[in-house]
């Protein structure tokens, strides 16, 4: 499933509301820095030289959407970075950002702007410095050792480790939202499986290391590029939430 318009909805968001999504990845492709077998986008392409939208076809198509919902009396919760692929990767991200900022306070000035990402570009000083003007900083993380996240989100960086991707969440000092997908599976004959008690209790380590202000879990709900992945039932997913919700941390459970 590609999102082939800059903007697009609103979506009714499991965890956000009403969203106005925000794609400034190549619409006719993902471009990504993970390939998780459970991307509702499918599995990466090699593309030489992928197409952005530009800054200011960016800019563009929101003012001309903001303008267009609020006409109508449309209420919006938030506009989300989100879509085919990883949205930090676009080189303009940071004035992207700001351009938002300016146009929902334009528009829209109690709608959040957030922005749901792998967490793999948080080495980029401008990057990290665009996700702090955001209300939302959505930040993946679904495995807690190495092996398991070369089987979920096979990184196209062979070197990234979850030392690396911890690290960088650090900087936010617990300001932001972690975002976790549980699941088990098979992929190429090896055994995905991130709700082992190795698996789990690693995570919960990692979360109180963290200490984010919110934790997102939730479970696949729409068709995978890997067929052989089981969605999670509700009951074990609130199992799996049950210890950290008991120590204060906040938890939404999507199932």
């Amino acid at each position: 499933m590609l999102f082939n318009s800059i903007v697009y909805g609103l979506i009714h968001s499991r965890r956000l509301g009403a969203s106005l999504g925000m794609e400034i990845m190549p619409l006719t492709h993902k471009l990504c820095t993970f390939n998780c077998v459970y991307c509702e986008c499918g599995w990466n392409e090699p593309v030489l030289h992928p197409v952005l939208p530009t800054r200011e076809e960016i800019y563009q198509a929101l003012e001309a959407k903001l303008q267009e919902l609020q006409s109508e009396g449309t209420h919006i919760d938030v506009i989300t970075f989100s879509g085919n692929g990883e949205p930090t990767l676009h080189p303009d991200f940071l004035p992207i950002i700001q351009d938002t900022c300016l146009l929902r306070d334009r528009y829209y000035p109690q709608a959040k702007v957030s922005v749901l990402s792998n967490s793999t570009q948080l080495g980029r000083v401008d990057v990290v410095q665009a996700l702090r003007m955001c209300d939302n900083r959505i930040l993946k993380l679904d495995a807690s050792t190495d092996e398991m996240l070369r089987r979920i989100d096979m990184p196209t960086n062979k070197d990234l480790t979850i030392a690396t991707l911890v690290h960088h969440l650090e900087q936010f000092n617990g300001d932001f939202t972690l975002q976790t997908c549980f699941l088990r599976g098979e992929h190429d004959g090896a055994r995905i499986d991130n709700t082992s008690p190795e698996e789990l209790n690693a995570w919960y380590n990692i979360v109180r290391h963290l200490k984010p202000k919110q934790i997102m879990i939730y479970v696949i709900d729409r068709k995978t590029p890997e067929e052989r992945l089981e969605k999670l039932p509700r009951e074990e997913m609130e199992r799996i939430a049950a210890p950290l919700k008991e120590e204060g941390f906040d938890i939404i459970v999507s199932a």
